[in-house]
């Protein structure tokens, strides 16, 4: 995982030597592409990759003032950065792995499925602790929060503002920084030797957020799809720290409370949000129909399989959540059963009482009254 040290040279261009130097092939590429901006004849393709695409620029009347208001909208040239983001997403994923996670498991000793969930607990703390505080900024800057009709008020949402002030997150960028990390998921699978019976699981959730991140970026719905995503993002991040700490010191399990009445309270605002905004909000809007020059796709169609998405998907997670909570109830019932002491080793005086029904008595020895009825 990550850039390792390599005890042995393995046959160049092999998947042992693929592997082994992952981070460092990808990091040429990179490279390259960064070196194609120095130069007339490759600038406009490496800037393709590079620079965010479709920008459109806007000039307003502030008083007497002329401003011009630089804009973004989604379009084809942006699958070239996403690629590029692609590769900055491994790099960071190889450097995380190598400089933090190896080092403290090194001193953990811990064992190969613990490793394992750790690294993957490491890696997706330190992913939504940023596109949490991203996230937050940006809903911020563009006073989201102060009222829910902020979420559909002006659908379609096709232009998204850079500047100003200086100091705002570009909301295109965050959204393509997202779609390349779970892409950057996929080749990891390969990078980091993920077990066949783990790879369904994995695509499964990886697929899940691309579709989303990608639907929302896609119909305009960016404003929802930012709250949703802070969100959700804000509760994994409370379950996976907690399992960072859990396998520091297994005493410490209050987080997982915390985090299951949350993931409870995060559905629920989900399922909330969404119908506010897609059942209610865009319905009652003043444009409706599909129009693709001007980005609207508010029609009853593309809001019914919408909101079909989002619900199938919520009650997908309360199902796993519901089977993995019953499932770690029965295995703390096992525990208990294994740490209770045998029935041969009760006082003597128990062997009769109350408790001793439903067979219990069966492997108990007969008393001497007993044998003696029996040879009468």
């Amino acid at each position: 995982m990550g850039i390792r040290k390599k005890n042995k040279n393995p046959p160049i261009l092999s998947h042992e030597f693929i592997i082994q130097n992952h981070a460092d092939i990808v990091s040429c590429l990179a490279l390259l592409l960064v070196l194609g901006l120095l130069f007339e004849v490759t600038s406009h393709v490496a800037g393709l990759f590079i620079t965010v695409q479709h920008n459109v620029t806007i000039s307003t009347n502030e008083g007497q003032e002329e401003l011009a208001v630089n804009y973004f909208h989604h379009g084809p040239k942006d699958m070239a950065t996403v690629f590029f983001y692609m590769l900055i997403a491994i790099i960071f994923h190889a450097v995380i792995q190598e400089c933090l996670l190896d080092k403290i498991n090194r001193k953990m000793h811990l064992s190969k499925i613990k490793h394992t969930k750790f690294d993957e607990s490491g890696q997706l703390s330190a992913f939504y602790l940023l596109s949490c505080g991203w996230g937050i900024s940006i809903l911020l800057s563009e006073n989201l929060m102060s009222s829910p009709v902020n979420l559909w008020e002006g659908y379609p949402h096709t232009l998204m503002p850079v500047a100003p002030p200086p100091s705002r997150f570009q909301m295109k960028f965050f959204y393509i920084s997202q779609l390349a990390y779970w892409l950057h998921a996929l080749p990891e699978l390969y990078f980091q030797k993920a077990k066949n019976e783990d790879i369904p699981r994995q695509l499964l959730y990886i697929s899940l957020y691309l579709v989303h991140i990608g639907g929302a970026y896609i119909l305009n719905l960016n404003r929802l799809g930012l709250v949703l995503m802070v969100l959700h993002y804000f509760v994994e991040l409370l379950f996976h720290v907690s399992r960072l700490i859990y396998f520091s010191n297994e005493s410490r399990q209050a987080g997982f409370t915390v985090w299951a009445v949350l993931f409870v309270i995060g559905r629920l605002l989900t399922l909330s949000l969404s119908v506010l905004t897609v059942g209610f909000g865009l319905a009652g809007a003043e444009h409706q129909g599909p129009d693709l020059t001007t980005g609207n796709f508010n029609m009853p169609l593309i809001r019914v399989a919408v909101l079909a998405g989002i619900c199938a998907t919520q009650a997908f997670m309360v199902w796993t959540f519901i089977n993995v909570q019953l499932r770690r109830w029965r295995e703390f019932q096992q525990q208990l059963r294994k740490s209770a002491p045998p029935r041969s080793s009760r006082p003597r005086r128990d062997r009769g009482g109350p408790n001793a029904i439903n067979g219990a008595l069966g492997n108990v020895p007969d008393s001497p009254r007993t044998r003696k009825e029996k040879s009468s």
